[in-house]
Parts: C-alpha cells; sequence; structure tokens
C-alpha cells in the first residue's frame, strides 16, 4: 500500500495540476472539496484500469501479487469493470467508518489519527475471519488476490 501511494504521487500531482490550471484555482482551498472528488475519480481510474486490463497495477507486479474475479465454476478470470467499481469503492471501507466519527465527535489530534488507525487494523482483522484470508471488500466485490509465481528464465 505505501509502495503503490508512492507510486500514485505522480498521478495525483498531474491530475492535480491539470484541476488547478483548468479551474484557475490560486489556493488550495478553492474548490477543495470539487478538488478532492476529481483525485477520488482519477485515482479509481487508475486501479480499475490497470486492475481491468492485466490484474495487477505496478506495485501489485512487484509484490507478485494479482486481483482476479471468480467464475461460477470457482476459477479465477479477468476482472470485469463492475467488480474493479466496486472493489474500489468498497476498499474506502478501511477510513469511512473512522472518519465518521471522527468528524461527528469533532475529534483533533491524537485522538483522530488513533481512530483511524483503530479502524484499520480492524479491517485488517476481518482477513482472519475468512478462510481463503481474503480482505472483506474483496469477498463483497467478488475478487481474489492470487500470488503470482515467480518467473524463471529457461
Amino acid at each position: 500500500m505505501v509502495y503503490e501511494s508512492l507510486l500514485l504521487f505522480g498521478v495525483i500531482f498531474i491530475t492535480g495540476w491539470l484541476f488547478d490550471t483548468l479551474t484557475q484555482s490560486r489556493h488550495a482551498l478553492t474548490l477543495r472539496h470539487t478538488r478532492q472528488a476529481w483525485l477520488f475519480l482519477v485515482i479509481g481510474a487508475y486501479f480499475t484500469f490497470f486492475w481491468c486490463r492485466g490484474g495487477q497495477t505496478l506495485a501489485m507486479k512487484t509484490w507478485r501479487i494479482r486481483l482476479a474475479a471468480l467464475s461460477d465454476a470457482g476459477l479465477p478470470v479477468r476482472v470485469p469493470l463492475r467488480n474493479a467499481l466496486l472493489r474500489y469503492l468498497l476498499a474506502w471501507l478501511w477510513f469511512l467508518p473512522a472518519l465518521a466519527i471522527d468528524f461527528f465527535f469533532s475529534l483533533k489530534g491524537w485522538p483522530s489519527i488513533g481512530l483511524i488507525f483503530l479502524g484499520m487494523l480492524l479491517w485488517l482483522a476481518t482477513v482472519l475471519l475468512n478462510p481463503h484470508r481474503q480482505f472483506l471488500h474483496d469477498r463483497l466485490a467478488g475478487t481474489r488476490l492470487l500470488d503470482v509465481p515467480k518467473h524463471v528464465p529457461a
């Protein structure tokens, strides 16, 4: 996840610059919510494009994991757009409950940060409840992370 965010930095930087250029924004708080929605859509397009195209982003290739959907026979198949979009949206559930509690109780500073990390740990714990060690968002989206064997040259 950290490696993926490093790669996404360039995508976010360019699309943020493009947004500011097209809207003539001169301050970061101008059109803040519109910018956040724009970046949310661009990041979603990045992930869904790579997941549908070959099942892997560049970071996933480095870690030798691939995303696949499951066919009716239970075999891994290419990820349809619907499943990729659903997975992207459901993956945000790592943060949303903690952010909602943070907003409603007006938490600031360390309690806010601690709550977000607690939410992430609870979401990670859902892996332990699945016999195939899949995240909750993968189960709900009908996708699965698979190990890609290391290619041995002949």
